[in-house]
């Protein structure tokens, strides 16, 4: 029920505007009100404004009479009941200035210069205005200081005047550091705290936010230049950029003429955010053109509080709502709320303006007497009803300034008091004579607290609230605290936010986003771009063997050695130990292959043992044709040591067996070989063939050439023998085991001498190849060896283009396809004849072929029988 008696409350406000403010008594302008004291303080606060009708470009606006446009600030008019509220407490204070009263002259602050200095005139003089008398004072009251703001404009105008008589002047307006200067200013006292910190905790709610792209609308003076640089500091330190800078002109009637240029940038900037700094009264007519344009989709990041009645009313939008609004940290007073809750007009019928608020929101009609309030009001009228926007109880920041600045005059001129009769008693009653200037020792030196805890003159106060406007619907006019900033807290606390309270714009269904590029997420890098802010960025993703697992990085962090990057490049992963496994299919078939012909070998060793005396097994040369096949079965077993996972015994066999192996095989291939040649072709007497047959010469080739290979192998072990090796580049995801070959010299030496074996053994069975065809081993040996040319001649480059398993692989399947055609080529058709062709093996058979061959010369002849001798 409440909620929707406000809402009908908030939506029968301008109703009551538009009936009722046709009243000449509501358009009644006074500049000043007065209230009686022993010693008078001026007050100079803005609370209306009015300008011709030239000045104002809207001719539509309702709130204009005759010849002006009427602008009443009601939120301003708490600074008079702070006022008054602080002089009534010290006046009922029997212990602070006893038998004083304080009285003050309060004077409206319009924007402009001679308005300005001609109402301080008035005061000083106690004059009319158009009647200023300079150096005299009429009234003979005792003035003894003023109080100035909100702005410092206002403040540095009444103080150069006010300086020529070192008359004490209070600024309750925002700090600025151009008004502590003593040598232009030395009577002038600022009551708000300096805003050291205001930038860091700025910077720090963008941080939050991760608001990297903003911009920035700053007065044009002295104060937002100084604030300029400390922004663009924090913001360089912590890597926000700045969109955009806009110093606005202070004068009103200046920025009517270029208000609209300034909010068609700031509305087609890409940054949603963006930070409003200086003070109300110097930048209302920018927050008055951002009201009627209505920019709903930026946050506005704000150190002072919007009037929200001003704008053009779009219903229920409003351009501030969702507003950051950073205020000094203070303790609220509740005894201020309950004194206003008894402010009447008929308790301070001097009072200019509190007729005007109840003719305006009570229904109350003027006297057209004195203009003063009737009693047919609405019942229970107070201030205390009004909404929030229209005006707000709760003491203000600037509020609590002049609470402050009143009772700072009150225990300077207490300290005065006491000092003066201790030096001079009062005699026959006189009271003594206060001049202002006198107030000065007392205001530099005094450190007074008030009934709030807080020293006046504490201007380092690090702390601030952060407030969040909610004005949605428009005319709610609430202001939600939402966290602090502490700049004395430790780093990383210093920040302090409920982010569930935040009301946010309501284009945005979620925290808003302003950046100028996309945020470049894991497993992406940012690349800056030529000529734009480094804010402006592509993103680009991390390279081979690279990760970024945090957003907005400018560089990838290159994994370890022995990890490697996922695919979406965001984590390490640990490399998983690779080898050729006897379980990879790989190197199951490799295996498969060894040992499926190292078993051929072993039944064709059985084969030619059965049939050790068959003519075609002795035709073969026994013993060298078992120590074949046995060496071939060695040859075929020693790839299963390339396969599994390598350790130092296996990465020195690998080798060793490889080379002695093969060396003993090609080498009892070249003894069959030059046994054919001497035995068929050598034109040596008889006798000298029948020794080198009977002495088995050739077969001294073999140790020998072995011996040759162990020495070579001998000095490989010795100088660089091969050691377990890792390489962790081949594959991506694994980290390859292997034996590294240690001297690549020795190794390319084995083989090369492997081939001069097998050239040897080719060019000796090429030289027997025209034999007759009963015997036919020249052809086959020929055979065997061109395939191992083919094959080792493959190998090499092949071996060399190939990395880890592959590589492995590629050798194991060289040395079994060289066995195989060895064994294939030499023992196959041996073992055809044997095992499927009986007939074809018997000395008749062979004898009979041989005699058979026509046109033989009479050294074939005698080769014939020298083999039918071999083969007895």
């Amino acid at each position: 029920m409440f909620s929707v008696v406000f809402i009908l409350w908030l939506f029968q406000i301008p109703s009551l505007v538009c009936a009722f403010n046709n009243n000449q008594c509501y358009y009644l302008i006074r500049e000043d009100f007065h209230r009686e004291g022993d010693v008078v303080l001026g007050a100079f606060f803005p609370v209306h404004t009015y300008y011709t009708i030239q000045e104002i470009p809207h001719s539509h606006l309702i709130g204009y009479y005759e010849d002006y446009y009427l602008q009443y600030n009601f939120k301003n008019y708490q600074f008079v009941l702070a006022l008054l509220y602080a002089i009534e407490e010290i006046n009922g204070n029997p212990n602070l200035l006893p038998n004083i009263s304080i009285g003050f002259d309060f004077y409206n602050v319009r924007f402009t210069e001679k308005d300005i200095l001609m109402n301080t005139c008035m005061w000083l003089t106690a004059h009319r205005r158009g009647k200023v008398l300079a150096n005299y004072n009429c009234k003979k009251r005792n003035f003894i200081a003023a109080l100035t703001g909100t702005s410092w404009t206002t403040s540095a105008y009444i103080g150069t005047l006010l300086q020529l008589f070192k008359f004490p002047q209070l600024s309750f307006g925002p700090y600025d550091p151009l008004l502590s200067d003593r040598s232009q200013y030395s009577s002038l006292y600022q009551m708000a705290p300096k805003d050291t910190s205001l930038s860091l905790g700025i910077v720090s709610l963008l941080i939050h936010f991760s608001w990297s792209w903003v911009g920035l609308v700053l007065p044009d003076d002295h104060k937002g230049n100084t604030i300029l640089s400390g922004f663009r500091d924090e913001m360089e330190r912590k890597r926000i950029c700045i969109a955009f800078v806009k110093m606005i002109p202070i004068t009103w009637t200046l920025y009517f003429n270029k208000r609209w240029k300034f909010i068609d940038d700031i509305q087609e900037s890409s940054a949603n955010v963006i930070i409003i700094h200086g003070d109300i009264d110097s930048l209302q007519g920018l927050m008055r053109s951002i009201g009627q344009k209505l920019l709903t989709w930026k946050v506005w990041v704000m150190n002072f509080e919007q009037d929200v009645t001003s704008h053009a009313d779009y219903f229920m939008l409003d351009s501030f709502h969702g507003s950051l609004i950073f205020t000094h940290h203070y303790r609220e007073s509740f005894e201020f709320t309950n004194f206003i809750q008894t402010v009447t007009p008929y308790r301070y019928p001097e009072d200019i303006y509190l007729p005007k608020m109840w003719y305006l929101f009570f229904r109350c009609s003027f006297s057209e007497i004195d203009c003063q309030p009737l009693d047919n009001c609405q019942a229970n009228a107070s201030l205390n009803v009004l909404p929030r926007h229209v005006f707000d109880v709760s003491m203000s920041e600037e509020s609590y300034n002049i609470y402050r600045a009143v009772y700072a005059v009150a225990h300077g001129l207490h300290e005065m008091r006491l000092k003066q009769v201790q030096m001079q008693p009062y005699e026959n009653g006189k009271e003594m004579v206060f001049f202002p200037w006198q107030l000065n020792s007392f205001l530099r030196d005094i450190h007074v607290r008030d009934n709030m805890g807080l020293y006046w003159r504490e201007k380092l106060n690090e702390e601030y609230n952060i407030f969040n406007l909610w004005n949605f619907p428009k005319g709610l006019g609430l202001k939600k605290k939402i966290g602090t900033f502490s700049a004395n807290a430790p780093q990383g606390k210093q920040l302090s936010l409920s982010e569930q309270m935040i009301q946010w714009p309501e284009i945005f269904s979620e925290i808003p986003k302003s950046m100028c590029s996309e945020s470049c997420g894991p497993g992406f890098r940012k690349a800056t771009l030529e000529g734009k802010a480094v804010c402006c960025y592509n993103c680009i993703p991390c390279a081979e063997n690279e990760i970024s697992n945090e957003t907005d990085v400018d560089q990838c962090v290159k994994c370890p050695e022995s990890h490697y990057a996922n695919t979406e490049k965001n984590q390490c992963l640990q490399k998983a130990v690779s080898f050729l496994a006897y379980e990879d299919p790989l190197g199951m078939a490799l295996t498969s292959i060894a040992l499926c012909f190292s078993a051929v070998t072993v039944i064709v060793i059985g084969v030619f043992v059965k049939h050790r005396d068959t003519p075609i097994v002795k035709a073969n040369n026994r013993t060298l044709s078992y120590i074949l096949l046995i060496t071939l079965t060695f040859c075929f077993l020693c790839s299963l040591n390339f396969i599994g996972q390598p350790n130092t015994a296996t990465c020195i066999l690998q080798q060793t067996t490889f080379g002695v192996a093969f060396t003993v095989a090609l080498a009892t291939v070249l003894a069959k070989a030059i046994t054919v040649v001497i035995a068929f072709k050598a034109t040596f007497p008889g006798r000298m063939v029948r020794w080198l047959m009977v002495s088995r010469a050739p077969n001294y080739i073999i140790p020998l050439c072995t011996l040759i290979q162990l020495v070579l192998c001998g000095i490989w072990m010795a100088t660089s023998p091969p050691f377990i090796d890792q390489d962790d580049h081949i594959e991506h995801e694994h980290i390859i085991i292997l034996c590294n070959k240690g001297s690549a010299l020795a190794f390319h030496c084995v083989l090369g001498y492997h081939c001069f074996l097998a050239f040897g053994s080719y060019t000796m069975a090429f030289l027997s190849r025209n034999l007759p065809d009963s015997f036919n081993e020249s052809k086959f040996l020929s055979f065997s060896m061109l395939v191992f040319f083919c094959v080792w001649v493959t190998f090499l480059p092949v071996y060399h283009s190939t990395k880890g398993k592959i590589m492995v692989a590629m050798e194991v399947f060289a040395i079994v396809a060289s066995s195989a055609a060895l064994l294939g080529f030499v023992f196959a058709p041996k073992c055809y004849i044997i095992l499927l062709k009986p007939e074809k093996n018997s000395l008749h058979r062979i004898r009979d072929k041989t005699n058979s061959r026509k046109h033989k010369s009479h050294k074939t002849v005698q080769k014939v029988n020298l083999t039918s001798m071999i083969t007895t």
